[in-house]
């Protein structure tokens, strides 16, 4: 008699399961063994152990935004979400070889490097997607909350009113990262190629040290916005569970540059020097080889972590419509990026010209916000709004746009959004049946 696909759902995880614990405990001790046997050198150990992690990351990635992608049924939330997870391995594929050919480290590690900003820019996305679509009255519910203190080390300064201006500075502290750190990437490709970049080596004669603080500033403030905002908002975020989402991303993002300062540090106190450089020709492409050997075995655990956070299961419905060619087309859709780009260039020179700025946020309620337009606009009109109402997410149309979540009516409190419970993103079992209704 055939088996359902319940129950090949059943023992197929538990399967992989054994197979990646069986190649992790002995294939792969046994392979090093042989590798030690055979004297080959340390470059070609590390190649291949890294390699064998990559073989391990890749497809837990990849099953993931596949699944968002056949239940792609909230474009506005998946998809960025999917260009969040295509970051590990984008990560694993780029530091394998980097690490396996370290002279072309340079052109590689600049594509990693700017897609770190591209994934912050997506991670706020994600966040205002949900609040603007399930709070149309979010800036008048913001305001009469209690005022949030800045945080240290900036306890300080004034504290940026709450409502419209805590949104729209938030929102900008997070993108100058999207725009600083392919610029300061681009710089230290120009710097390498004129041989005054000198990698991991702390002085103030090169241009690496003067990079690493200004991404070290542009990346802290970043960091703090996404904080200052979780914590004014900590109760309507509460139903998508940001803070697993966000400890996936900084330790992705924050932790990968940290750990590249402080290997840099290791180089200049001398624990790596030109004593022991193994295979590799100088002690800064043992520095740029260990940060690679050490991202590779990192984005295997970040994979895991990566599938239960961004989970695509409280997207599943039991009547989905749409073909996941057009959902694949979607993904690739960068309008809103642009629409992002122009409106925040727009506002920042009305603030040169001393224009009075704009509302981006109407009083009352919002119009309809899709992947096509930008994080910071929103009505400029002075027209009453029609009331938002309730609607299903629509499936892919054919001209590959989308109308999204809809808008769900709100009180103006701090309570979760009426059909979006926090147990359908609590429910991590297979067998568990698809969530119903509105999201």
């Amino acid at each position: 008699m055939p088996c359902s696909c319940a129950e090949w759902r059943r023992w197929i995880r538990p399967l992989v399961l054994v197979l990646y614990a069986l190649l992790l405990v002995a294939v792969l001790p046994l392979c090093i063994w042989e590798l030690q046997k055979d004297k080959v050198g340390t470059h070609s150990k590390a190649w291949f152990i890294a390699g064998v992690f990559v073989f391990l990351t890749i497809p837990i990635s990849l099953w993931g935004i596949l699944q968002h992608i056949v239940h792609f049924t909230q474009p506005e939330l998946q998809r960025p979400i999917i260009r969040i997870l295509w970051m590990v391995p984008i990560y694993s594929l780029d530091s394998w070889l980097a690490l396996g050919y370290p002279g072309l480290a340079i052109y590689v590690d600049t594509c990693r490097e700017c897609y770190e900003a591209y994934v912050i820019y997506n991670f706020l996305v994600f966040l205002l997607s949900f609040l603007s679509n399930q709070y149309p009255s979010l800036v008048l519910m913001l305001e009469v909350q209690q005022q949030q203190p800045h945080l240290p080390p900036l306890c300080c300064c004034p504290p940026w009113p709450m409502g419209e201006v805590l949104l729209f500075r938030c929102k900008l502290g997070v993108l100058q990262y999207t725009v600083v750190r392919p610029v300061t990437t681009v710089i230290a490709l120009i710097c390498q190629l004129c041989g005054v970049y000198d990698e991991a080596n702390f002085s103030f004669r090169n241009a690496w040290s003067y990079l690493v603080i200004v991404n070290n500033i542009s990346q802290l403030f970043a960091m703090y916005c996404l904080v200052l905002l979780y914590r004014s908002l900590r109760e309507e975020l509460t139903p998508i569970r940001p803070v697993g989402k966000f400890l996936c991303v900084k330790l992705v993002v924050f932790v990968s540059f940290w750990q590249a300062v402080f290997i840099a540090f290791l180089v200049k106190v001398g624990v790596i020097s030109d004593k022991h450089t193994w295979d590799w020709d100088s002690v800064e492409a043992v520095a740029t080889g260990l940060q690679d050997f050490i991202i590779c075995i990192e984005m295997f655990l970040a994979a895991i972590a990566h599938h239960y956070t961004f989970t695509y299961k409280p997207y599943v419905q039991e009547a989905e419509e749409g073909s996941c060619f057009d959902s694949f087309l979607a993904m690739w859709d960068f309008s809103d990026i642009r629409a992002d780009v122009t409106e925040q260039v727009r506002h920042a020179g009305r603030t040169l010209l001393g224009r009075p700025n704009k509302m981006y946020f109407g009083a009352a309620s919002q119009p309809e916000h899709t992947e096509h337009t930008g994080l910071l606009s929103g009505s400029s009109s002075q027209d009453p709004v029609a009331p938002a109402t309730t609607s299903m997410p629509s499936s892919p149309s054919s001209s590959g746009r989308y109308r999204g979540l809809g808008h769900t009516p709100a009180p103006h409190s701090i309570s979760a959004p009426a059909g979006f419970a926090s147990s359908s993103w609590d429910d991590d079992s297979d067998d568990a049946p698809p969530p119903t209704g509105d999201t």
